[in-house]
């Protein structure tokens, strides 16, 4: 019996260590590890250990309860609260307004250099002693200060003479999810989607609660609920209720709502027998709609729309415009002080432009004719998510009409969860990328952030990659595309390595011994990702549907830009897409220094020269070796970043707990075999045209291009299983 009891014990303490350590997932890059250094911990134990905070706010109780589940964590000890600034105070916290008269005058230059979410921290003199400040215009600038400095706390960053002065560089910092109202997530790699309908609205679950923790300590500010392939009966007073109450959670931690409008809603809930933007009952159906929801969600933060592409409704419909679309909604939103979002992911099956070429096309003539209230969102290529893309054309041309950046943070066309892939690095790429339109220095990044053209709404969205998963994010990597993303949205001009050595750091620990080898890893995995998957410019040649895999071969799809044939262009004279001036002409829309960059073969980036241009196989590269030895041994070294990303976290183990150690190496061996599966599929496909042999530095294939071919995926994620 005594045996007995021994192992009953044993079991449950072997499950508690396992929850234990799936849980450490779970709390991203809030850990709010125990600081071992006796002497740093000492010092920020005088820091907080009187904390002086005065309001009963929403904001006000949340930072508080994070500072006292961080603080004891960190520095294993109590704080003491106060309520109100007095002698003993170590740390105060208070809006600028509301600080004692005589502190004033030592910030007020500080203040007044940051915006409506700024914040200062700062250690001061006064009353002959050293007192640390956090101050803000705005109580949602104390959130953000509050979490930056127990991001230094984590990071172990000496705060005894700290002077920060910090306000995000873009307005809307906002997450894009695709989730669908059945709790399915379109391209979500993650789990179900985290809105549980059902109990909503008297089950409030920790994980919203969590959730937006995470969003405002990287200063995530607003949040789309559901898929831009929306669904009208979100706008339903039943469901309304449900998304009051995850507004009345957000609101406390900085996060507006926004949801997804279906455009023929009127028709579909509202009774109507048309959704024309220039009917009167339209537009007297949308006004009713935002007065409704307004009345429940003062802070509501408007719409996004997807229209009139792939198929789902929009204005054309009607033999109407974006611009008559847009407005229509601005306008029902206009007196809440509501913002239209309206996306610029538009393709016709009527038109057979080069798709590259088709958003630019039919936004161009509206630039300025939006109202003041609408923003265009436009992805960050003119394709869709690709590994790589040149920057769109959007960017820098419509200069009287704001664009907002969506990128992707969840990994569509980029091995899913399964590959750890860091898209900051993908983000950089984009924002620092010149664009020419008012000469040199006229980076996506200032266009972004509104100084260039002095926009007046500035947005920066992310495609979410979270999900129910216990990680939140399905690859504990790809936690660092959330983060990356949020601080990028703060300040588009950070760079990747500081984001990765941040979070390598908040969500492992602290040893340069693993922080330098594993960063690197990190910043070259997303490059690895391009060599096996796209290299020197191929794109979208992925199977159909699912995204999953390879599928240079289909051509069998209902029209021609669905097909990958159709962006490689191959034959036994070459490969690439020509859209130079004697092929589609898709440079054009570019500035002309970039016209004459991408048109001059000779002076194109290599990374973009099957982009934009078709080549014999035998075109010799800037590095002597013909083209198809060049596309083959890109592949190849692909494969092997893989392999040594696989050394590198073999060599992180004695780290990272054993937990974090095994999934992360399985994960690897998956992305291994999918790379060499990729490389080894593609390259017996065009080798059928090139007719040439495979350079001696590329592994030779395992099985038959027929096998390759022959794969199916019925559990590929947002697949519905079938096999035909």
């Amino acid at each position: 019996m005594k045996q007995r009891n021994v192992l009953v014990l044993f079991f449950f303490l072997m499950i508690t260590v396992a929850q234990s350590q799936q849980l450490s997932d779970y709390d991203l890059w809030l850990k709010y590890n125990l600081i071992e250094n006796s002497e740093l911990s000492d010092s920020y134990s005088k820091i907080t250990n009187s904390i002086s905070i005065s309001s009963e706010s929403e904001v006000f109780k949340n930072l508080k309860k994070e500072l006292s589940l961080a603080l004891p964590k960190i520095l294993n000890n109590k704080t003491k609260f106060q309520n109100g600034f007095t002698n003993e105070t170590t740390l105060l916290i208070d809006t600028f307004k509301n600080l004692p008269t005589d502190l004033k005058p030592k910030i007020q230059k500080s203040i007044d250099s940051v915006n409506e979410e700024g914040f200062i921290i700062k250690s001061i003199a006064f009353n002959n002693k050293q007192l640390t400040i956090i101050t803000a215009k705005k109580e949602v600038g104390l959130l953000y200060g509050t979490f930056k400095l127990l991001e230094f706390m984590q990071l172990h960053k000496p705060l005894t003479d700290i002077d920060v002065v910090d306000s995000p560089k873009i307005q809307l910092r906002m997450l894009n999810h695709w989730d669908n109202l059945d709790r399915s997530v379109e391209r979500g790699y993650a789990g179900f989607s985290l809105w549980n309908w059902q109990k909503l609205p008297e089950h409030i679950d920790q994980r919203y609660i969590d959730y937006a923790r995470a969003n405002a300590s990287i200063g995530i500010n607003a949040t789309v609920l559901t898929n831009v392939n929306a669904n009208a009966l979100v706008l339903t007073p039943m469901y309304l209720e449900k998304v009051e109450a995850l507004a009345n959670v957000f609101r406390g931690y900085g996060i507006k709502v926004y949801l997804t409008a279906r455009f023929s809603a009127p028709i579909e809930i509202g009774n109507l027998e048309t959704a024309d933007p220039l009917d009167s009952e339209v537009q007297k159906w949308w006004a009713n709609k935002a007065s409704e929801i307004y009345k429940r969600i003062p802070d509501f933060g408007g719409f996004l729309v997807k229209a009139n592409s792939e198929g789902q409704p929009g204005p054309q419909n009607y033999g109407r415009n974006h611009v008559d679309g847009a407005n229509m909604m601005a306008t029902a939103l206009e007196p809440f002080g509501g913002n239209v979002i309206w996306r610029a992911f538009v393709y016709s099956e009527h038109d057979d432009t080069d798709r590259a070429k088709q958003a630019y096309d039919e936004f161009l003539p509206y630039d300025g004719k939006f109202k003041d209230n609408v923003v265009v969102q436009v992805k960050n290529g003119p394709i869709d998510f690709q590994p790589r893309e040149p920057f769109h054309p959007m960017f820098g041309a419509l200069k009287k009409t704001p664009l907002a950046m969506e990128f992707q943070i969840t990994q569509e066309y980029l091995g899913f969860s399964s590959h750890l892939v860091f898209l900051p690095k993908l983000f950089e790429e984009v924002l620092d990328t010149d664009t020419y339109q008012k000469g040199k220095g006229s980076t996506i990044a200032k266009i972004i952030d509104g100084s260039l053209y002095r926009n007046k709404i500035t947005v920066m969205a992310g495609v979410s990659n979270i999900g129910t998963d216990i990680n939140w994010t399905g690859h504990p990597f790809a936690q660092a595309n959330w983060y990356g993303f949020g601080r990028l949205a703060w300040d588009p001009y950070i760079s990747s390595e500081q984001i990765a050595d941040e979070w390598l750091r908040l969500t492992y620990n602290t040893d340069d011994a693993f922080v330098e080898p594993v960063k690197r890893m990190m910043l070259t995995s997303r490059e690895a990702v391009v060599n096996y998957m796209n290299p020197i410019g191929l794109h979208h040649i992925f199977d159909t549907g699912h995204h999953y895999g390879p599928g240079p071969w289909v051509d069998n799809l209902g029209r021609p830009d669905w097909n990958p044939v159709y962006y490689h262009q191959t034959d036994t004279e070459g490969i690439g897409f020509d859209r130079t001036t004697s092929g589609s002409n898709a440079t054009e829309q570019y500035a002309p220094h970039v016209q004459d960059m991408y048109n001059d073969v000779t002076a194109i980036p290599e990374e973009y020269l099957l982009w934009f241009h078709h080549l014999p196989w035998n075109y010799k590269l800037k590095n002597g070796e013909i083209l198809w030895d060049g596309i083959a041994i890109k592949y190849q070294e692909g494969v092997d970043q893989v392999k040594t990303m696989i050394k590198t976290w073999d060599a992180s183990k004695s780290y990272v707990s054993e937990q974090e150690y095994n999934d992360v190496k399985m994960l690897l061996q998956i992305q291994l075999k999918e790379a060499q599966w990729w490389r080894d599929a593609c390259l017996l496909y065009f080798q059928t045209f090139s007719k040439l042999p495979l350079p001696d530095k590329v592994e030779k294939p395992t099985h038959t291009l027929e096998y390759y071919q022959s794969l199916k995926f019925p559990f590929a994620p947002g697949i519905k299983p079938k096999w035909d």
